[in-house]
Protein backbone atom coordinates (compact mmCIF):
# COMPACT_ATOMS: atom_id res chain seq x y z
CA UNK A 1 0.00 0.00 0.00
CA UNK A 2 1.42 3.33 -0.88
CA UNK A 3 1.55 6.20 1.94
CA UNK A 4 -0.21 9.15 1.12
CA UNK A 5 1.50 12.24 0.20
CA UNK A 6 1.59 14.82 3.32
CA UNK A 7 0.49 18.14 2.68
CA UNK A 8 2.78 20.77 3.97
CA UNK A 9 1.63 24.76 4.39
CA UNK A 10 3.98 27.29 2.81
CA UNK A 11 5.17 28.16 6.41
CA UNK A 12 6.24 24.37 6.81
CA UNK A 13 8.35 24.40 3.81
CA UNK A 14 10.06 27.80 4.39
CA UNK A 15 10.70 26.51 8.22
CA UNK A 16 12.25 23.19 7.21
CA UNK A 17 14.32 24.87 4.44
CA UNK A 18 15.21 27.86 6.99
CA UNK A 19 16.52 25.36 9.85
CA UNK A 20 18.28 22.99 7.23
CA UNK A 21 20.59 25.76 6.60
CA UNK A 22 21.31 26.88 9.68
CA UNK A 23 21.87 23.29 11.15
CA UNK A 24 24.18 22.59 8.24
CA UNK A 25 25.98 25.53 8.90
CA UNK A 26 24.96 27.18 5.41
CA UNK A 27 23.80 30.02 7.58
CA UNK A 28 26.00 31.84 10.36
CA UNK A 29 25.74 32.83 13.72
CA UNK A 30 24.55 36.59 13.71
CA UNK A 31 23.80 36.30 9.83
CA UNK A 32 20.78 38.21 9.28
CA UNK A 33 17.75 36.91 7.70
CA UNK A 34 15.70 39.49 5.37
CA UNK A 35 11.59 38.39 5.31
CA UNK A 36 11.99 40.24 1.52
CA UNK A 37 14.67 38.22 0.26
CA UNK A 38 13.69 34.93 1.82
CA UNK A 39 10.15 35.47 0.33
CA UNK A 40 11.61 36.07 -2.75
CA UNK A 41 14.19 33.03 -2.61
CA UNK A 42 10.98 30.62 -1.71
CA UNK A 43 8.52 32.29 -4.18
CA UNK A 44 5.95 33.42 -1.31
CA UNK A 45 4.62 36.22 0.17
CA UNK A 46 6.36 37.58 3.93
CA UNK A 47 3.43 35.93 5.87
CA UNK A 48 4.56 33.02 5.96
CA UNK A 49 8.61 33.78 5.72
CA UNK A 50 7.42 35.74 9.23
CA UNK A 51 5.66 32.78 10.84
CA UNK A 52 8.30 30.48 10.07
CA UNK A 53 11.04 32.86 11.40
CA UNK A 54 8.44 33.16 14.71
CA UNK A 55 8.49 28.96 14.71
CA UNK A 56 12.61 29.17 14.73
CA UNK A 57 12.68 31.66 17.31
CA UNK A 58 10.67 29.29 19.42
CA UNK A 59 12.74 26.25 18.81
CA UNK A 60 16.22 28.53 20.12
CA UNK A 61 17.70 28.87 16.32
CA UNK A 62 16.54 32.67 15.76
CA UNK A 63 16.00 36.00 17.56
CA UNK A 64 14.56 38.87 16.70
CA UNK A 65 16.36 42.18 17.97
CA UNK A 66 14.98 45.81 17.96
CA UNK A 67 15.80 47.42 14.58
CA UNK A 68 17.43 44.72 13.56
CA UNK A 69 15.35 41.78 12.67
CA UNK A 70 15.89 38.38 12.73
CA UNK A 71 19.12 36.82 13.19
CA UNK A 72 20.61 33.62 13.28
CA UNK A 73 21.35 32.56 17.12
CA UNK A 74 24.60 31.24 18.81
CA UNK A 75 24.67 29.48 21.82
CA UNK A 76 27.18 30.90 24.58
CA UNK A 77 29.58 28.60 26.54
CA UNK A 78 26.87 28.69 29.50
CA UNK A 79 24.16 28.10 27.85
CA UNK A 80 25.33 24.81 26.57
CA UNK A 81 26.39 24.02 29.93
CA UNK A 82 22.73 25.42 31.46
CA UNK A 83 20.83 23.39 27.99
CA UNK A 84 23.01 20.06 28.37
CA UNK A 85 22.34 19.72 32.32
CA UNK A 86 18.73 19.93 31.50
CA UNK A 87 18.77 17.20 28.85
CA UNK A 88 20.95 14.94 31.60
CA UNK A 89 18.27 15.53 33.86
CA UNK A 90 14.85 15.35 31.61
CA UNK A 91 16.44 12.35 29.88
CA UNK A 92 17.57 9.97 32.78
CA UNK A 93 14.16 10.92 34.47
CA UNK A 94 12.31 9.16 31.32
CA UNK A 95 15.20 6.33 30.90
CA UNK A 96 14.25 5.08 33.97
CA UNK A 97 10.58 5.11 33.37
CA UNK A 98 10.99 3.57 29.92
CA UNK A 99 13.55 0.50 30.74
CA UNK A 100 10.31 -0.70 33.07
CA UNK A 101 7.66 -0.71 30.54
CA UNK A 102 10.71 -2.19 27.56
CA UNK A 103 9.95 -5.46 25.33
CA UNK A 104 12.02 -7.03 22.79
CA UNK A 105 10.35 -5.19 19.75
CA UNK A 106 10.93 -1.94 21.42
CA UNK A 107 14.79 -2.69 21.92
CA UNK A 108 14.91 -4.67 18.37
CA UNK A 109 13.89 -1.20 16.90
CA UNK A 110 16.43 1.23 19.39
CA UNK A 111 18.86 -2.11 18.01
CA UNK A 112 18.36 -1.27 14.35
CA UNK A 113 18.58 2.66 14.62
CA UNK A 114 22.14 2.25 15.93
CA UNK A 115 23.21 0.24 13.74
CA UNK A 116 22.24 2.23 10.93
CA UNK A 117 23.51 5.22 13.03
CA UNK A 118 27.10 3.42 13.35
CA UNK A 119 26.80 2.38 9.62
CA UNK A 120 26.40 6.13 8.80
CA UNK A 121 29.36 7.29 11.22
CA UNK A 122 32.08 4.40 9.75
CA UNK A 123 31.32 5.18 5.83
CA UNK A 124 31.43 9.04 6.21
CA UNK A 125 28.27 9.21 4.58
CA UNK A 126 24.50 11.02 5.07
CA UNK A 127 26.73 13.39 7.39
CA UNK A 128 23.61 15.73 7.30
CA UNK A 129 21.70 13.08 8.98
CA UNK A 130 23.95 11.86 11.76
CA UNK A 131 22.50 14.27 14.90
CA UNK A 132 19.03 13.04 13.40
CA UNK A 133 19.79 9.59 13.92
CA UNK A 134 21.83 10.34 17.22
CA UNK A 135 18.04 11.61 18.18
CA UNK A 136 16.33 8.68 16.71
CA UNK A 137 18.22 6.23 18.59
CA UNK A 138 17.55 8.05 21.99
CA UNK A 139 13.81 8.60 21.43
CA UNK A 140 13.50 4.61 20.26
CA UNK A 141 15.38 4.55 23.80
CA UNK A 142 12.77 6.52 25.89
CA UNK A 143 9.13 5.81 24.14
CA UNK A 144 8.14 3.26 25.93
CA UNK A 145 7.83 5.57 28.90
CA UNK A 146 4.71 6.95 27.08
CA UNK A 147 5.36 10.26 28.57
CA UNK A 148 4.76 12.76 25.46
CA UNK A 149 4.77 15.59 27.10
CA UNK A 150 8.68 14.71 28.15
CA UNK A 151 9.37 13.54 24.97
CA UNK A 152 8.22 17.22 23.57
CA UNK A 153 10.36 18.92 25.99
CA UNK A 154 13.40 16.79 24.73
CA UNK A 155 12.67 17.23 21.52
CA UNK A 156 13.02 20.89 21.99
CA UNK A 157 16.27 21.13 23.97
CA UNK A 158 17.85 18.63 21.16
CA UNK A 159 16.81 20.92 18.12
CA UNK A 160 18.51 24.01 20.24
CA UNK A 161 21.65 21.52 20.67
CA UNK A 162 21.27 19.72 17.26
CA UNK A 163 24.50 21.93 15.13
CA UNK A 164 26.67 21.55 18.14
CA UNK A 165 25.89 18.09 18.13
CA UNK A 166 26.43 18.22 14.78
CA UNK A 167 29.91 19.79 15.28
CA UNK A 168 31.26 17.74 17.83
CA UNK A 169 30.88 14.46 15.60
CA UNK A 170 32.57 16.26 12.68
CA UNK A 171 35.32 18.10 14.50
CA UNK A 172 36.23 16.15 17.99
CA UNK A 173 36.88 12.33 18.67
CA UNK A 174 33.26 12.43 19.27
CA UNK A 175 31.95 9.53 16.66
CA UNK A 176 33.99 6.73 17.93
CA UNK A 177 33.17 7.93 21.74
CA UNK A 178 29.50 7.87 20.49
CA UNK A 179 29.30 4.47 19.27
CA UNK A 180 30.87 3.27 21.72
CA UNK A 181 28.64 4.46 24.19
CA UNK A 182 24.95 3.78 22.90
CA UNK A 183 26.23 0.43 22.74
CA UNK A 184 27.01 0.43 26.40
CA UNK A 185 23.43 1.80 26.75
CA UNK A 186 21.83 -0.24 24.36
CA UNK A 187 22.94 -3.29 26.57
CA UNK A 188 22.40 -1.62 29.87
CA UNK A 189 18.83 -1.25 28.67
CA UNK A 190 18.76 -4.72 27.15
CA UNK A 191 20.15 -5.73 30.69
CA UNK A 192 16.93 -4.09 32.75
CA UNK A 193 20.40 -2.44 34.73
CA UNK A 194 18.32 1.23 35.18
CA UNK A 195 21.09 2.66 37.67
CA UNK A 196 23.66 1.56 35.16
CA UNK A 197 22.01 2.91 32.17
CA UNK A 198 21.18 6.23 34.08
CA UNK A 199 24.72 6.94 35.04
CA UNK A 200 26.28 6.17 31.58
CA UNK A 201 23.33 8.44 29.84
CA UNK A 202 24.16 11.38 32.02
CA UNK A 203 27.85 11.10 31.68
CA UNK A 204 27.16 11.19 27.82
CA UNK A 205 25.20 13.94 27.65
CA UNK A 206 27.08 16.09 30.13
CA UNK A 207 30.75 15.33 28.58
CA UNK A 208 29.25 16.06 25.22
CA UNK A 209 28.07 19.16 26.21
CA UNK A 210 31.69 19.72 27.47
CA UNK A 211 33.16 19.07 24.27
CA UNK A 212 31.21 21.39 22.38
CA UNK A 213 31.66 23.89 24.96
CA UNK A 214 35.42 23.39 24.70
CA UNK A 215 34.79 23.54 20.60
CA UNK A 216 33.14 26.67 20.75
CA UNK A 217 35.30 28.30 23.46
CA UNK A 218 38.58 27.48 20.71
CA UNK A 219 36.44 28.76 17.81
CA UNK A 220 35.73 32.08 19.70
CA UNK A 221 39.63 32.02 20.42
CA UNK A 222 40.69 31.69 16.90
CA UNK A 223 38.26 34.47 15.61
CA UNK A 224 38.99 36.74 18.46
Amino acid sequence: MSQKPVFKTRTQVVEEAIRAQILKGELKTGQPLRQDALAAEFNVSRIPVREALMQLEAQGLVSFEAHKGATVTELSPEKIDELFELRAVVECHILERAIQNMTDEDLEKARQIREQFDAALQSGAEIEEWSNYNYEFHKALYAPANMPETMDVIYNLNTKCDRYIRLQLLFTTGIEKAEKEHLALFEMCENRDIDGAKYLLKKHILEAGTAIRDLLLARQNTEA
